[in-house]
């Protein structure tokens, strides 16, 4: 059974004593000096009191009596690290003077040890369970270097270890990692003592400590923010974890079998520690900026977490606004009402059921309700929302669809744009003409009158242009250019409009009232789904032919397809990686990687003529290369969405897709594994379990 706290210490200029009950009041005679910072409160033994602050030591016993240790000389206290028998404190100048509580439960001093500079951090880790002390002492200086030192009674004091790091330490947490099944976190026996310490430079250094001798192996560090890492206990699921307070929260805890560091869905957080209360078993409580937050963590093992903005109808596609960082959605349903039509029928469905009467027991509200009578407008209108009961259909002939501007960081939309006339987005992107006078413009490709059965047709499909105004809060339309087919991808490229309309990838320029056309290639085998482009190459995606690698050679003022897939794909998703390789995944629940062999892109760039591409030809209308598949996996469900992105500051790309499915699951499971498999393994990998699972969390580290 966890321990509640009873008080709570606020110190800045001077210490604010807090009692934490049914409500939270102030304590004036708690024995603790008020007009004095503290530099550390905590429990002694099991019934007294300690405060540090900068001209001594502070000892309130059960009984009220109070013990007082005052520093020697001018020096102050600097740094405090303590558990609930000991207590090492820093003067400065660098001397450590360690006290242990003895047996009466009186605070006595037993050794000093003088460090060669000022001390930077210092952290001692709990009492083991059956032992009267802990062995370790950790401290940090700002030589760039960390000591751990005996606080044994045979050598006490003494330096078993140092350790280099980048940069000057800022803060240490030693903490235990317990056993379970498999072990845990690279540790070969039972149980591991792991120091952890905030640097300077924003990165944590993780380092275990060997029981017997003190010695540091096994380093770890990863990058968690511009500031500094400020370390501070935690217990989560009734163990000890580590809260690490940087540019981010972040926290490090075990989960089945191993220590995984997870960024915090908060806000930059300046102090924290452990909090337990009748309401709040397993809290924090913590500053943030001049406001004191007290919070639970939850969700424990989930890699992300989400926000959900409800939007008017399905969004489709989203670009991103450059200047502002707002996102550009369009929206669109197949069959359904536009969202004043839905407003309309639910008032007149209310209205058609004696909503509002009084008396009326069988109207909807009664039935919301649970039979109460009466209620206000909000209340009717939400007993038949369309999220609860399903939305309305309209005739399979009608769409609707909508633009919107959406500010990412607030969730509020700052424009809305119905589309008129029976017309659906299917595309969009921003694009920067090579005539400056409108800089940012909005493209988005629509089709009027869409239709599946009984066989495929439109009446017209456009490409509208919008400019940004009002900051690039709102849209204007600048004009829109009728096109034959639905133009399903739209891309920037040098200065001008790349459109694949049907089986064409045609490029337009701006002009006053419409768009221009320069160059087309008719060539591409099925419908163009998606664009992509770096350079002067263009790689397109069929929706039944995977990718096309195409360039554009602007003094022919033409399109060539140079290179393709030999394996049929149905895409439904892609993105480009390099020069060479693009991403995709297909409607059966794959995702592929292709690339162009070297060889074949060298001697695409060293043509000087573009002969090559322009007269050689492949077989059966097909490109004269071909691309080869370098990865494939399967996924297992469909995936619509591929996007590159970097997860944490520092860390590598990866692709982001809509399946929680990454091809190391197998390799996450190891931990698990009873001991002697783990060893069998690493045996056959001459490698030991510890080495396997570093390696293990390195490549995690590198992505989350």
């Amino acid at each position: 059974m966890s321990l509640m706290h009873t008080l709570l210490f606020l110190s800045a200029n001077a210490t604010l004593v807090l009692s934490i009950g049914e409500t939270v009041e102030e304590v004036s005679d708690s024995g603790f000096l008020d007009t004095t910072p503290s530099l550390a409160v905590s429990l002694l033994g099991d019934d007294s009191l300690m405060q540090v602050h900068p001209n001594g030591i502070r000892h309130i016993r059960e009984d009220g009596r109070i013990n007082e240790w005052k520093t020697p000389g001018k020096k102050t206290i600097v740094k405090v690290g303590s558990n609930r028998l000991q207590v090492v404190i820093a003067l400065s100048g660098g001397e450590l003077i360690y006290f242990e509580m003895d047996m009466t439960g009186q605070l006595m001093e037993v050794e000093k040890h003088e460090m060669p500079g000022d001390v930077a951090c210092l952290d001692i880790a709990p009492v083991p369970e059956g032992r009267q002390r802990s062995r370790f002492l950790a401290v940090g200086s700002y030589d760039n270097t960390i000591r751990i030192l005996s606080l044994d009674p045979d050598d006490c004091m003494q330096i078993l270890s140092v350790q280099s790091v980048s940069s000057p330490p800022e803060s240490l947490l030693l903490l235990e990692v317990q056993a379970s099944i498999g072990g845990e976190d690279g540790a070969d026996h039972p149980a591991s003592v792991f120091l952890n310490a905030g640097l300077q430079n924003g990165v944590l250094f993780r380092t275990v400590v060997d029981m017997i001798t003190g010695q540091l192996s096994d380093t770890r560090s990863r990058f968690l923010g511009l500031r500094a890492p400020k370390l501070f206990s935690a217990i989560v699921r009734g163990r000890r974890a580590m809260l690490c307070l940087s540019s981010r929260p972040w926290l490090g805890y075990i989960h089945q079998g191993h220590f995984l560091l997870t960024p915090l869905s908060y806000e930059t957080l300046e102090y924290a520690a452990s909090f337990s209360s009748d309401q709040c078993a397993e809290g924090v409580v913590a500053v943030a900026g001049d406001a004191l937050r007290v919070f639970t963590i939850e969700r424990l093992g989930e890699t992300f977490n989400e926000t959900s903005i409800p939007l008017r109808y399905t969004p489709r596609k989203f670009v991103l606004q450059p200047k502002r960082k707002l996102l550009v959605i369009i929206e669109s349903d197949h069959g359904a009402f536009t969202a004043e039509e839905r407003e309309s029928a639910r008032k007149e469905c209310l209205e058609a059921a004696g909503m509002g009467e009084n008396g009326n027991s069988n109207n909807a509200e009664q039935m919301e309700n649970g039979g109460g009578g009466g209620g206000d407008e909000e209340e009717n209108e939400d007993t038949l929302s369309d999220e609860q009961y399903g939305y309305p259909k309209s005739e399979s002939q009608k769409w609707v669809s909508c633009i919107r501007i959406l500010d990412p960081r607030t969730g509020n939309t700052t424009c809305i744009l119905e589309l008129q006339d029976n017309e659906a987005a299917f595309s969009v992107c921003t694009v920067n003409f090579h005539d400056k006078e409108h800089g940012t413009l909005l493209a988005v490709g629509t089709a009027k009158g869409l239709q599946f059965w009984p066989k495929r047709s439109l009446i017209a499909g456009f490409i509208h242009i919008y400019r940004f105004v009002e900051e690039g809060k709102s849209l204007e339309l600048l004009h829109k250019t009728q096109v034959e087919g639905v133009p399903l991808a739209l891309c920037q490229f040098q200065g001008r409009l790349l459109a694949g309309i049907g089986q064409v990838l045609r490029l337009y320029d701006l002009g006053k009232r419409r768009l221009l056309r320069k160059c087309e290639n008719k060539l591409f085998p099925n419908t163009i789904m998606s664009i992509h482009t770096y350079r002067d190459r263009i790689y397109v995606g069929d929706i039944q032919e995977s990718f096309h690698y195409c360039k554009y050679r602007r003094d022919e003022n033409q399109l060539y397809i140079f290179a393709d897939d030999s394996v049929p794909r149905w895409l439904t998703a892609s993105h480009h990686i390099d020069f060479d390789t693009m991403a995709g995944a297909d409607k059966f629940g794959n995702i592929y990687f292709v690339r162009l062999p070297q060889d074949v892109s060298d001697e695409i760039e060293e043509d000087p003529t573009g002969g090559r591409i322009k007269w050689e030809q492949g077989k059966l209308n097909g490109a004269p290369n071909k691309v080869e598949e370098i990865v494939q996996f399967h996924v297992g469900d469909l995936v619509t969405c591929l996007q590159k992105a970097s997860l944490i500051p520092g860390g590598g790309d990866c692709i982001i897709y809509v399946k929680d499915v990454i091809d190391g699951d197998l390799c996450e499971q190891y931990p698990t594994l009873p001991p002697d498999m783990q060893r069998k393994i690493a045996d056959e990998l001459d490698r030991t379990p510890g080495e396997i699972l570093k390696k293990l969390e390195d490549v995690r580290n590198k992505i989350i």
